[in-house]
């Protein structure tokens, strides 16, 4: 039986392929005039999601029959394995429908219920982003790390909608954080994360994310040399949200959130 190791190293090497084809599959759909669908939670799904999600299952399945899949689209399978892969097949549906470049397709390996390989790959950009826990993480193959940025009024900050971060629960915290920073952005969902781990921004907010939009970033952020929480601080993917940042800037940011966070849960 091969250690955690070796079978982290594994799963790197497989989530990895098994992401770069489900985008190769995306692309058929990308830039041209796909047609949406609502689901009941109001968020939009095309076929690329349903194919791209049906070909990382049958690479899983063909590859490691018996483990445990969650996915966005066609939910859970093989529970209490231990070993489960969290699915993404286009993070960000919203810019895939409009032919925006920043969608990605996520993977997330969980053992023994502690995350530990995070993969996004972003196939209109050609960039992927893998990391395991003990490997570090790799962009486009090349080790990367977050930046080193120590003051508030130097950092970018991101986020995926603006107005919802400021009108939603975070509410005056998200205020607050965005009057201190240098720079904010909306180049959001994983790849704002993604740029964090990669050191081209200092902190990713994000109010609100499902365990198949957080699985792979607490692996790839922390092997980078950051953080990732979720807003209440805690390390996990599954806290309902996600905070990526260098690391340095992490405390104050929560911090600055807290008020409207601690408000919230009086009220």
């Amino acid at each position: 039986m091969p250690d955690s190791r070796d079978r982290i190293l594994e799963f790197m090497t497989e989530a990895e392929s098994f992401a770069r084809e489900a985008g190769e599959l995306t692309l058929r759909w990308f830039g041209a005039s796909v047609r949406a669908e609502a689901k009941e939670d109001g968020t939009p799904v095309t076929i690329a999601d349903r194919e791209a999600e049906k070909l990382l299952r049958q690479r899983i399945e063909e590859r490691f029959p018996g483990h445990g899949i969650l996915g966005e689209e066609f939910g859970e399978t093989d529970e209490g394995s231990d070993v489960r892969w969290i699915l993404d097949p286009i993070d960000g549906t919203k810019s895939f429908i409009h032919g925006v470049p920043l969608y990605g397709v996520l993977v997330g390996i969980e053992l023994e219920s502690e995350p530990v390989v995070g993969v996004a790959h972003f196939p209109a950009l050609r960039e992927t982003v893998v990391a395991g826990r003990g490997f570090g993480a790799r962009h486009n193959g090349n080790p990367c790390a977050v930046s080193d940025t120590r003051e508030l009024s130097e950092s970018l900050l991101l986020t995926t909608d603006a107005t919802a971060a400021a009108t939603g629960r975070l509410g005056d915290g998200w205020r607050a954080l965005r009057r201190r920073v240098g720079l904010s952005r909306t180049w959001g969902d994983a790849y704002g994360h993604m740029l964090v781990a990669t050191g081209r921004a200092d902190i990713m907010v994000d109010p609100e994310l499902s365990p198949w939009d957080a699985a792979p970033l607490l692996t790839i952020v922390s092997e980078a040399g950051g953080r990732f929480t979720s807003t209440e601080g805690h390390a996990t993917i599954h806290g309902g949200s996600g905070i990526s940042s260098n690391g340095i800037l992490h405390s104050e940011v929560l911090d600055r959130l807290s008020a409207s966070l601690s408000q919230g849960a009086a009220d």
